[in-house]
């Protein structure tokens, strides 16, 4: 029996989550949960799983929640150091980190130092820190799993080989909705527009992001830290079909990928039993009925923000995690329809280009720098959205 905390269980990773673990209550029991505004849903996810803790984001929301939960037996914290109790709770083995954004630090650090394994679907973490949690990684001896389905395929791609024989990884990608709309008319496009993803059911800021193809530049920050790989060796393909998750080519000319329905609940499970491999109710591929399947590059023109994340981990120290902090602000003040889509990435351009990067050697200087890039990505917010 492995005992689980989940660290953001109402979103679309945490339901996903609790879905395998439902389906195999002889492998996986839950320990802890945490949560941001859903308190409905979090307070039957409660009732359901029988977590020891439970976990909101504000303190604010802890006496709703207990009402929600009356004569239940559970210890309901709220704020960052409840979320560092349930990251840290003694029975847990395995802590899914699937906070969205810069918020997932601090606890999921707490798990790592508390020798907690981790299954990471929280890529800003490794985007803002990734030298920081790599170090600590190693110091406590933890196994990092990643949940992402680009992320996961590599990591099934590279098992078995040795990590001196990758020529490059390839990372997959839509494209979006947009993929074939004209640059021209982005302008205009509507945030309904902007979540209608054609291939993947996601919260609303990753749909975002895959929309701008900033999520697949957040994926190759991530990639360069979980693979310990230069980032000139990470390549992105436009992939419609979002079949084949991503591949590794070998020096010998050799390239293996994994494919899959597009389904986020594969890759979890695969993180949860790993080594082993257990049923997910994923409708199993069948490639007969695909007419083909396609690759191209990227138009970094149409889509800058996969450029500018490039140009974050080429800069480094610093500027990843002020690019990230300047998206995370963009794509909220997007769908509250306060700036345009295409003004998202203007956004973090200006955030980008008044930053000079600095040296971070704690988590207390990343989240310096990620307040630092929040707050200038709202006050340009403010001033192009007027």
């Amino acid at each position: 029996m492995k005992n689980i905390t989940i660290l953001g269980s109402t979103g679309s990773i945490g339901v996903s989550t609790l879905e395998i673990i439902s389906a195999h209550p002889d492998r996986f029991r839950v320990i802890a949960i945490t949560a941001g505004k859903n308190l409905e849903l979090f307070a039957r996810q409660i009732k359901q799983f029988c977590p020891r803790i439970a976990v909101v984001a504000s303190c604010d929301d802890v006496p709703r929640l207990k009402d929600l939960c009356s004569g239940l037996d559970v210890t309901i914290l709220g704020g960052v150091e409840g979320l560092i109790a349930a990251a840290t709770a003694d029975e847990t083995d395995m802590v899914v980190a699937a906070i969205v954004g810069a918020a997932g630090l601090v606890p999921t650090a707490a798990a790592i130092r508390a020798r907690k394994d981790i299954a990471l679907a929280n890529k800003e973490i490794l985007v803002t820190a990734g030298h920081l949690f790599m170090e600590l990684v190693k110091e406590f001896g933890v196994r990092l799993f990643p949940v992402d389905s680009e992320h996961s395929a590599i990591f099934q791609s590279i098992e078995g080989h040795r990590s001196e024989d990758i020529q490059k990884i390839i990372l997959t990608a839509s494209g979006g909705p947009f993929l074939n709309t004209p640059a021209s008319q982005l302008v205009q496009v509507s945030v309904r527009d902007a979540l209608n993803h054609p291939n993947w059911n996601m919260g609303k800021k990753i749909t975002i992001d895959s929309a701008t193809m900033m999520n697949k530049g957040l994926e190759v920050i991530e990639a360069r830290w979980l693979f310990d790989t230069p980032v000139e060796k990470i390549q992105v393909n436009i992939h419609p079909q979002s079949i084949i998750h991503s591949m590794v080519e070998y020096v010998d000319g050799c390239v293996i990928a994994q494919l899959g329905t597009p389904d986020m609940k594969a890759p979890i499970a695969y993180a949860l039993a790993y080594p082993e491999r257990i049923e997910t109710g994923v409708k199993p591929l069948d490639l007969t009925v695909f007419s083909g399947l396609t690759f191209f590059n990227p138009d970094n023109d149409k889509f800058p923000c996969l450029g500018l994340a490039y140009r974050a981990i080429n800069a480094g120290e610093s500027m990843p995690a002020v690019m990230n902090a300047a998206n995370e602000i963009a794509v909220a003040e997007f769908l509250d329809g306060r700036i345009g889509f295409t003004q998202i990435a203007e956004t973090i351009e200006r955030t980008m280009a008044a930053h000079s990067a600095h040296d971070l050697c704690t988590i207390e200087a990343v989240l310096k720098a990620d307040l630092w890039g929040r707050e200038f990505a709202r006050e340009t917010c403010k001033e192009i959205g007027r």
